[in-house]
């Protein structure tokens, strides 16, 4: 039985040689792209669980590439990049990645990372409440449908799992390093650059005026607090 099906887009043939042997030998299933235009084709076609993509590559990048298939999809995507500042990481997370990876890397880590992505949250179904209506806001945790005033909103898993634990500890602070913990794993409690990101998503598509919202709440030195009812 397959551990899952991971799309490896690198257009160094080395990278691609590495992971594509110790994936298969974890039992991944592999297919592999070398550009961005040909990730877009593979994706279609394989139907991956997860996107391993490069942020350098000729012709189309990873990053239009990220956002290309986060328009239609809502898989995990891990960035491989070589750049280690915080602009270009916010600026992968911003695309529409679930996480990334400074080259060079060793594949324990890449492991650890595809993992992270792929493991469903500890804050699933059974765990918090079911549904939640606040204002304009309608929340369906079992079947993950979201409206918000009079749009249907689409979330991304690690999205998704942030919203619920936030609203499962609605009313409390909840601290920069708790959510990072239980949403990307224990190896996550620094990364408040992920924090930022996906909260600025999060008001982007569920409040009314992000630059002033009503539900998802900064907690200065803190972390985030959901007041909605």
């Amino acid at each position: 039985m397959s551990a899952g099906k991971i799309l490896v887009v690198d257009d160094d043939p080395q990278i691609r040689r590495v992971m594509r042997v110790r994936l298969t030998g974890l039992g991944y299933e592999i297919t592999e792209a070398r550009s961005g235009e040909q990730s877009l084709e593979a994706f279609r076609e394989f139907l991956p669980d997860l996107v391993l993509l490069d942020l350098n590559m000729p012709g189309m990048g990873g990053l239009e590439a990220c956002r290309q298939i986060r328009e239609g999809s809502e898989v995990p995507i891990i960035i491989l990049t070589v750049s280690n500042t915080e602009e270009e990481k916010v600026e992968a997370l911003d695309a529409g990645a679930d996480d990334y990876v400074t080259k060079p890397f060793g594949m324990n880590e890449l492991l650890a990372r595809i993992r992270a992505a792929l493991r469903r949250s500890p804050t699933g179904p059974g765990a918090g409440p079911q549904h939640l209506k606040s204002g304009e806001l309608e929340i369906d945790f079992e079947t993950r449908k979201i409206r918000a005033g009079r749009r249907n909103v689409r979330l991304t898993p690690k999205e998704f799992d942030l919203l619920r634990y936030l609203v499962a500890q609605r009313g409390k602070p909840v601290p920069h390093r708790e959510l990072l913990q239980v949403v990307w794993g224990p190896d996550y409690g620094d990364q408040t650059e992920y924090l930022r990101v996906f909260i600025t998503h999060l008001r982007r598509k569920l409040e009314p005026n992000p630059s002033k919202p009503r539900y998802i709440l900064t907690e200065p030195w803190v972390g985030y607090r959901f007041a909605g009812e």
